[in-house]
Formats: C-alpha cells, sequence, structure tokens
C-alpha cells in the first residue's frame, strides 16, 4: 500500500506547455509515472513530445521516451474524460493557478498537486473555501514539491533517483529538507512508503494532521518523520494528534530556530509574531508527545531509524 498516488494513477499536468511543465512532465514520465495528458488552453488537439531520454534533459527512472506523445487538452474536463486521469500537478503561473485548482476540483480529480508558488493568499482563501464543498478532492500544496510513491509514482519536483521504495513515511513544509530527510533515509538502507511536501504557504489544501492520519491507517508506513518549520500552530496540533492517536513512531524537526522574531525566513507562513509560532513551542509541544525530536538537520534518518531500533 501507499497513499495518494501509486503504480495506477493515471496524471495529467496543467501548464504543460510552459516550460517548467513541460520539463517536469517529462521527468515525471521518465520517472515511471503515468503521465497521460495536459492541459494548456487555446491548444487542445495537439500533443506534447517527450524528449527522447538519450538527447534531453537525463534519465531517471523506468521509461525512456522515443516517439512518446501526450495528448493536450484546452479544459480540465475534457483532459478526464478521455484519459481517465485521477490526479494533476499544477504549473500554471500563479495569477492563474487558484482558477486552475479550482476547475482541477470541478472535475473532480481525486489528487491535485498544486506546485505553483506565489499565489495570493486570498485567491488561496477562496479556493479553501470552494472545496469545502467537495470532500473527495485532495489538494497538495501550493508551493510545495508533490508528493511520491517512490518507485511507482512520482508527481512534482523532487529528484526520483534518492527515493527507495520502503516503509518510512516522510511529510514536510520545506521541499528541500524533504529531499534531505529522503536521501538520509535511503543512505541508512530504509525506504520510503509515500513522501508527502505539504508547501509553506499559510493557506494550504494538505496539512500534517491530514497526512498523519493516512500514514496512521496505512500498513506499509511502520514510521514517519515530520518536518516542520517556524510559523503558525499546525506543528503543536500534529503533535497533540500524535500523542492521542498515533501508534507508530515518529520522529521531527523544527526549521528556523534562529530566525529573528517578525522577520519571514523562506516561506510566506514561516513567521513568528510575539510568541507564536516559535520554534520552542513547537519543539516543546513535539517532545511532549512523544516524538523523537532532533537539534540537527543532518540527523533527521538517523533520529527515526533510531527510535524505530534500526540504527544505533
Amino acid at each position: 500500500m501507499s497513499i495518494l498516488v501509486n503504480k495506477d494513477t493515471r496524471v495529467i499536468c496543467q501548464g504543460i506547455t510552459g516550460t517548467t511543465g513541460a520539463q517536469h512532465t517529462t521527468f515525471c514520465y521518465r520517472y515511471g509515472t503515468k503521465m497521460v495528458g495536459g492541459v494548456t488552453p487555446g491548444k487542445g488537439g495537439t500533443s506534447f513530445d517527450i524528449p527522447d531520454a538519450e538527447t534531453g534533459g537525463g534519465f531517471d527512472g523506468k521509461q525512456k521516451s522515443p516517439g512518446a506523445k501526450l495528448p493536450i487538452f484546452n479544459t480540465v474536463e475534457a483532459a478526464v474524460k478521455a484519459t481517465g486521469a485521477t490526479a494533476t500537478m499544477i504549473f500554471v503561473p500563479p495569477p492563474f493557478a487558484a482558477d486552475a485548482i479550482m476547475e482541477a476540483a470541478d472535475a473532480n480529480i481525486p489528487v491535485i498537486c498544486a506546485i505553483t508558488e506565489g499565489i495570493p493568499v486570498m485567491d488561496m482563501v477562496k479556493v479553501m473555501q470552494s472545496l469545502r464543498n467537495r470532500p473527495n478532492v485532495r489538494l497538495i500544496g501550493p508551493n510545495c514539491p508533490g508528493v511520491i510513491t517512490p518507485e511507482e509514482c512520482k508527481i512534482g519536483i523532487m529528484p526520483g533517483y534518492i527515493h527507495k521504495k520502503g516503509d518510512i513515511g516522510i511529510l514536510s513544509r520545506s521541499g528541500t529538507l524533504t529531499y534531505e530527510a529522503v536521501w538520509q533515509v535511503t543512505c541508512l538502507g530504509s525506504g520510503q512508503s509515500t513522501c508527502v511536501g505539504i508547501g509553506g504557504d499559510p493557506v494550504k489544501g494538505t496539512d500534517f494532521i491530514d497526512v498523519l492520519k493516512m500514514f496512521q491507517s496505512d500498513a506499509q508506513t511502520a514510521g514517519v518523520l515530520m518536518i516542520g518549520e517556524i510559523g503558525g500552530s499546525a506543528e503543536e496540533e500534529a503533535a497533540a494528534w500524535i500523542k492521542k492517536n498515533m501508534t507508530k513512531p515518529v520522529a521531527g524537526f523544527i526549521a528556523g530556530r534562529t530566525a529573528p522574531p517578525g522577520r519571514r525566513m523562506g516561506h510566506a507562513g514561516a513567521i513568528v509574531s510575539g510568541n507564536a509560532g516559535t520554534a520552542e513551542s513547537k519543539v516543546n509541544a513535539m517532545r511532549e508527545a512523544g516524538i523523537a525530536v532532533c537539534d540537527s538537520p543532518s540527523d533527521m534518518g538517523a533520529t527515526l531509524l533510531k527510535k524505530m531500533g534500526r540504527v544505533k
């Protein structure tokens, strides 16, 4: 098992003809993801040609691409009807990305990964209000690296080669720290069940508790590594949920401990105001919940695997 995506997930890309969308559609296809099409208004009826692995962009995965073509549609509804898509990744520019998310939701796509960074907060507030009436639609992001079930399905911008199939669930607000945690776990001889980058924006579709519930119910996931950062209260809320409900070992890390109060550090949601959202409050809450907290990002993988008895 896994969560959110697997080898049968059928993926489209909204914004497939843009530079970034085209690049990552190619990388996801080559990894082995079932990329089945894309959406660019005005370009329906054309196709996106996956560059041959021998001539463009390197090769990271299972599928080479001689002559591979993906159909392009004007609307998400048309793409879903023609391809049976069950997931989408969004590389639409920020001013139009919220509309792209809602279009995917209107087409009842179960998993929507919004990779786009810089979507206005008020746009996302409207998106979240709309999604309240769609309980079968799961939004990951925005401003996130995406989601990957290793050796099955990669949706997003993460480097596929660092991942290895296994039983460690990883979730994080930070894309870069997700990759670091994955690499550490892989190098220590374990692998990952699914890795989810929830994104660093203050308004987003999926938070820690949502993913923790999925990992708790997933038979393949034996332990969880949760990576948070300063700002907001999501980590404290997740710690309280873990203390009450989680039966699997959890390790955690909080980024931004040296950030001065009131200064945003990287992510829009990573800002401390007064005593709210401090690293100290998050670390204390996690330790009180029985989470093994590491002090350095270089120890994330080892901290969890020590708690699980896999390394000394």
